[in-house]
């Protein structure tokens, strides 16, 4: 990008014999007030501001092309606070720095000369940049703009604030693609590019390409999404590339998981400050279960808020990123199972890695060479502008999915419009893979099946679970602590109250508190069967 594309004519600035800016510096008050009016001026190339603070946009050296689906995808560009040794840096490279003194004879001259390091600190302490241009977000991907069109000229955004970093290989879509090219568009994503993955039903191909939408979309529809699981029964089955080429269209950060909220979230608030659209967690333990209260806050909420690494400041985040979990035979508990959207692989055979006879051979590899990715990329933006060439309409046939209603919409209408059907069609389905729910239910059933609706308390309920000579009267459907212990009454009760009023399935857990004695009761209620 050109610096003076932005910048303030040099005009206002004398020019040194090399072709820099000169900056002529004195005493304390007077360098910070220079400093201040050529930082505003952009005297230095490529100077932004977000969140109150100046930054200056770099390319990256040595980002590297990643060597498999699985690595960081880093964006070529990348924006940098201005601190003090930065900006004696900067202005070093870009402008002449003087301070006028007497020579021996008396005459003034011009001595070149850095800033002090307090009056850089102090020109940076301030938080109103009203000259500067507010930097939202950079992007690797052309997005649609609030108002329905297309950012795909590198550079500089003013309508939404992002910068794009252009693609060497990808060529100008046109607003209004002709039927010719949407049906080529469609015939590639679908019929060659997504054909051989095994698809465990129509729904997980239709999801997929939901999701790898939604980086570019966003803008335009506004809306969270949920967490995206994709699964597989067995290893070698093609997670790997479907996380990564949303990774790759979008900068990828890729992370371990770890069933440490607090570690979580020290995760989350690392990866929110980079300028990745995906993150990915990626290979989770075969079985594992998704059951994470800061996920469960995360993806429901447009900002992220906390305590900065290594500071007692906190910092405010947009949560505008499409979160990813890989894993064999995955389960979700908690929250989370109503706010994940599931991609399934079921290759079934013995070995998937050994499959050949693929439409795109090596598609493992294909997928790295950008232009291939400009490949597919392209596709994706001709479905996207031809739907909003016909007004974007939305779907009104797709699930209530509660905070995310708005993004199953526009995605449904979005997949509607081109014939893709059966978009979230597998949300039934997914229940039963919500480990928490299932434990609950058969704890409920045999609560039922045990003491029918006869109110107990929670200290009653607890010594009906001790093992009489061995036996388990609850055939291991008792709640537990993580080391397979019984929880004491009291911790037991603090359970059941927040499960009042949570159906699951077709049976309920009910409770009432004695107005004399202050102390609850408990019981389960089933819906009689009608069928």
């Amino acid at each position: 990008m050109s610096a003076a594309e932005h910048d303030t004519p040099r005009a206002l600035w004398a020019v040194a014999d090399d072709g820099r800016a000169k900056v002529r510096i004195g005493s304390g008050p007077e360098t910070i007030r220079v400093l201040t009016a050529a930082i505003g001026n952009r005297l230095l190339p490529d100077t932004y501001v977000q969140d109150g603070a100046p930054v200056v946009v770099e390319a990256v050296s040595g980002a590297g092309d990643p060597t498999a689906g699985d690595d960081d995808v880093a964006l070529p560009l990348s924006a940098s606070p201005l601190r003090p040794p930065l900006l004696a840096n900067l202005l070093a490279e870009h402008a002449y720095v003087f301070l006028t003194e007497l020579d021996k004879h008396g005459d003034p001259t011009e001595i070149e000369k850095s800033p002090s390091a307090a009056a850089m600190a102090a020109v940076l302490s301030r938080r109103s940049w009203p000259e500067l241009p507010v930097l939202r977000r950079i992007i690797s991907t052309p997005v649609l703009r609030p108002d329905g069109t297309l950012l795909q000229t590198p550079g500089y955004d003013p309508a939404t604030g992002y910068l794009l970093a252009g693609r060497t290989h990808l060529a100008p879509v046109p607003e209004r693609p002709t039927p010719e090219q949407v049906q080529e568009a469609r015939q590639f994503l679908l019929g060659t590019f997504l054909r051989d993955f095994p698809w465990r039903t129509a729904a997980d191909r239709a999801n997929y390409l939901g999701l790898l939408v939604t980086p570019i979309v966003r803008p335009f529809t506004r809306a969270l999404s949920p967490f995206a699981v994709i699964d597989a029964t067995m290893p070698g089955s093609g997670k790997t590339i479907l996380s990564g080429c949303a990774g790759m269209l979008s900068g990828q950060r890729v992370l371990t998981w770890t069933d440490s909220d607090e570690e979580l979230r020290k995760a989350v608030t690392t990866v929110l400050a980079d300028q990745v659209g995906v993150v990915v967690f990626d290979n989770l333990e075969e079985g594992s279960v998704i059951n994470s209260a800061v996920l469960a806050r995360l993806v429901t909420e447009r900002t992220w808020t906390d305590r900065k690494l290594g500071t007692n400041a906190a910092a405010t985040m947009p949560n505008d990123r499409l979160w990813i979990a890989t894993g064999n035979n995955l389960r979700v508990g908690g929250d989370m199972a109503s706010r994940s959207a599931w991609v399934r692989l079921d290759p079934d055979c013995p070995r998937p890695e050994a499959r050949s006879g693929f439409t795109i051979p090596n598609l493992d590899t294909w997928i790295l060479d950008p232009a291939n990715q400009a490949v597919v990329l392209r596709h994706l933006l001709v479905l996207i502008l031809d739907w909003t060439a016909h007004g974007a309409p939305t779907s009104t046939s797709v699930p209530q999915m509660r905070q995310f209603t708005r993004w199953a919409q526009h995605i449904g209408g979005f997949l509607e419009h081109h014939g893709i059907g059966s978009f979230l069609a597998n949300a039934e389905a997914a229940r039963d893979l919500d480990d928490d729910a299932a434990e609950w239910r058969a704890f409920l059933l045999r609560w039922h099946q045990l003491h029918g609706t006869k109110p107990v308390t929670a200290n009653d309920l607890r010594a009906s679970a001790e093992a009489d000579s061995g036996l388990d009267p609850w055939q291991g459907s008792f709640p537990t602590s993580p080391t397979g212990k019984l929880p004491s009454a009291k911790s037991l009760g603090r359970k059941l109250t927040g499960q009042i009023g949570r159906w699951r399935g077709d049976i309920v857990l009910r409770s009432v508190t004695d107005s004399h004695t202050g102390s609850r009761t408990y019981w389960v209620e089933r819906q009689p069967d009608t069928s």
